[in-house]
């Protein structure tokens, strides 16, 4: 079937025409939309058709396999051309002159669909939703993959179209469709600090670790002793170093199981004299039991040590004054 030159086929509408950018002729209203120009014989051929108003279209541009749909706003173009927003050109990869073919189609009304800025200068409107509303008022349908232009403040802002429902291309005329929005491409989620260790933590294990390296060895007994008649000590106690060494020093046993009388002897005369009460921490520890033989030797040589003291000191005698007689 011929219509005026250009083939039809079928029922419905579709024909191939070359595309031009809406700054070819004076009609700058085309950008704020999704609506093109077609020729006159468009018209005609669709009023012969029983197709569904209003008058949506699918372009395809058969060299990249791009697809977007759109409505129609005049039939004035000149035969064999249509006119489009610019935006829509770029969205379909097409050049100036560049074939497209056009077909009828009818799309779902849409229930939802998500939209994602470009950049985040489009969340600094002031009431983003309000220019969104009054944008798309201009649009015929909206399709998946595709991204739409709204000029608000002598600025343009480019979205994209993520995801649309009930079907990947949907009308907009006379529905409520429910909007959401996904976060811009260009936003960059802030980094969350590390965990940081709270300060009584860190300051008590800041603690605990010098006190663990520093803190000295304890040693028992590093006083010096004196006696209470003030008195030198005959036998000074030994160094601390060497009191580990005396409390391993014990008596050697005999071949025959016998202590050695010459350690136990030596050990007792190491000895502080007995009956004298000496205040210090290097008094020594206990010596072992010592055998009756060792016992016998160190009283011996104490009361050997203890006889110029008691020469130097003489004993208390009782009654030696002169006497009295009670008679006179």
């Amino acid at each position: 079937m011929f219509f005026e030159g250009y083939e039809y086929h079928g029922t419905s509408f579709e024909q191939t025409y070359r595309c031009y950018p809406a700054s070819f002729i004076d009609k700058p209203q085309l950008e704020s939309g999704d609506k093109i120009i077609m020729p006159p014989s468009a018209l005609d051929r669709l009023a012969s058709l029983h197709i569904d108003y209003p008058m949506l279209f699918e372009v395809r541009n058969a060299a990249t396999e791009r697809v977007s749909h759109c409505g129609v706003l005049e039939f004035i173009a000149e035969e064999g051309m249509i006119y489009m927003p610019y935006w829509m050109m770029q969205n379909m990869l097409l050049e100036e002159g560049g074939t497209v073919r056009v077909k009828n189609v009818t799309l779902p009304k849409g229930t939802y669909v998500k939209l994602q800025p470009h950049t985040k200068d489009f969340l600094d409107i002031s009431n983003p939703k309000a220019i969104l509303e009054t944008t798309l008022r201009n649009f015929s349908c909206l399709t998946t993959g595709d991204s739409i232009m709204v000029a608000y403040n002598n600025k343009k802002y480019y979205i994209d179209i993520v995801e649309s429902k009930p079907a990947n291309a949907i009308s907009i005329i006379e529905t409520d469709c429910e909007v959401d929005f996904a976060p811009p491409l260009d936003y960059v989620e802030p980094e969350r600090p590390a965990p940081s260790v709270p300060s009584s933590k860190a300051a008590a294990s800041a603690v605990q670790e010098p006190q663990i390296e520093e803190e000295p060895k304890f040693k028992p007994f590093t006083g010096g002793g004196r006696r209470l008649d003030g008195k030198p000590l005959k036998n000074p106690p030994s160094p601390v170093s060497s009191s580990s060494g005396a409390k391993d020093k014990r008596p050697e046993p005999s071949a025959a199981g016998v202590p050695n009388p010459a350690a136990s002897t030596s050990q007792s005369t190491s000895r502080q004299p007995q009956g004298k009460l000496v205040f210090g921490s290097h008094a020594k520890p206990a010596a072992p039991k010592e055998t009756p033989k060792a016992a016998a030797a160190a009283p011996a040589k104490d009361a050997k040590q203890e006889q110029p003291e008691k020469k130097e000191d003489p004993k208390f005698q009782a009654f030696t004054g002169k006497k009295y007689s009670l008679k006179g």
